[in-house]
């Protein structure tokens, strides 16, 4: 069976990845035909494909799936890993005596109960004293309203603030005591602005530069490689880990640059530089930076297409560099020499790149109708681009794991 599989982050108070909700369907243009969507998503969950999955997208972290009132009775939620899984209780569930002894049997088997899109009623209140988290919609409630619900509930209760969308946002809802976030205000620039890229951005930028130009100059590469203890570190610890399974250890820059060579340098070196110019921002824009960046890489190879999978890497790690740098996006790329299929996709949403771009972008949000459209335009099957999401995962893991993403000091 398969299945269209994608994630949303959740972060905490301090902008770290908490958990991802879990987007998913049977197929991007709809469900199962002549069966209910109680029973398409009942087959889903309980595919070996969907427990496999799940591994893949969580990263180890926890994962919210949403269930209907039918599935909580059913009782498929205890057919997932209690440790991978948050039950999220959709908002049109009844508290009857039956869902609630669901309910209250799942956490008593150590699940956690989260209640989604939460409007109070004193109905609700036998499936409040279970939940551990509470979602609201952030948009879609008055503060009024909020800061009396913070009042009403249990203390122990987490509240979890669903769309938001800017960091300005973010700050309000952490301020009115919210302990999680959803949405995507992480991969906006925080404040957008015109301004000269900071004194200890700007090495790492020249080098962005640098490594992009038509002809790498490798001389030039090292020597600004070499006295950036940091950045020599994460070249050697990437290029000896157990990805590219190396019998002889490498020692030096020149080593690597030479073994890498141009096209596998040109991507290492930008990957690094772009997870180094986002250090202060949350680690899920750069990991998802480079999931992008391998996806777009993939699909180029996909449907007969003839484009140069090496820009597609390209275009998906700089599709977020306005929110590294919280600068405008055609700004920085105006001193970037890269390919100008590249500049028009990400600045004019143009050009033979562009529809890569938002076909990986909308799989991403699960905007699965979106991405079907453009996949189509493309000539891509709709199981090509689920092979290459989970490929990208991996791949974004194995990098990661070789010490280069996460990791901002050496």
């Amino acid at each position: 069976m398969e299945v269209y599989l994608a994630r949303q982050p959740i972060f905490n108070r301090r902008k770290e990845l908490y958990a991802y909700e879990l987007l998913f369907r049977s197929s991007m243009s709809g469900g199962f035909p002549g069966i209910d969507g109680d029973q398409a998503t009942s087959r889903i969950l309980s595919s070996s494909f969907f427990t496999t999955g799940i591994s893949k997208v969580s990263g180890g972290k926890p994962c919210f799936i949403n269930f209907t009132q039918e599935l909580l009775l059913q009782g498929i939620p205890a057919m997932l890993p209690r440790e991978r899984v948050v039950v999220e209780v959709l908002e049109d569930v009844k508290a009857t005596p039956e869902v609630v002894t669901a309910c209250r049997e799942l956490a008593g088997q150590g699940y956690i109960i989260a209640l989604d899109d939460f409007v109070f009623s004193r109905d609700l209140l036998p499936l409040i004293e279970l939940a551990h988290i509470i979602k609201i919609d952030f948009r879609q409630t008055p503060q009024a309203e909020l800061k009396a619900l913070l009042g009403l509930l249990p203390k122990n209760i987490k509240l979890l603030a669903e769309k938001i969308e800017t960091y300005e946002e973010f700050g309000v809802a952490r301020d009115l005591g919210f302990s999680y976030f959803q949405g995507y205000f992480f991969s906006r620039p925080e404040v957008l602005r015109h301004k000269d890229i900071a004194a200890s951005k700007l090495n790492l930028f020249n080098l962005l530069t640098a490594i992009n130009r038509p002809e790498i100059d490798f001389k030039l590469i090292e020597r600004m490689i070499a006295p950036d203890v940091s950045l020599a570190y994460k070249l050697l610890r990437y290029i000896n880990s157990a990805y590219y399974s190396r019998i002889s250890e490498i020692k030096s820059v020149r080593q690597a640059v030479v073994y890498l060579g141009a096209q596998g340098t040109r991507q290492f070196v930008s990957l690094v530089a772009i997870s180094a110019l986002a250090a202060d921002k949350p680690d899920e824009l750069i990991r998802t930076s480079i999931v992008r960046a391998r996806l777009c890489e993939l699909l180029a190879g996909c449907g007969g297409g003839r484009v140069d999978g090496a820009d597609l890497f390209l275009l998906g790690l700089f599709s977020l560099l306005d929110a590294m740098l919280d600068a405008p996006m055609a700004q920085l790329l105006e001193s970037l020499p890269v390919a100008g299929e590249i500049k028009d996709a990400l600045t004019r949403d143009q050009g033979p790149y562009a529809a890569y771009l938002r076909a990986a972008v909308a799989y991403e949000q699960g905007q699965w109708l979106d991405c079907a459209r453009n996949l189509e335009d493309l000539g891509i099957g709709q199981h090509e681009m689920i092979n290459a999401y989970f490929d990208a995962l991996t791949w974004a893991e194995h990098f990661t794991d070789g010490g280069t993403a996460e990791e901002t000091d050496a």
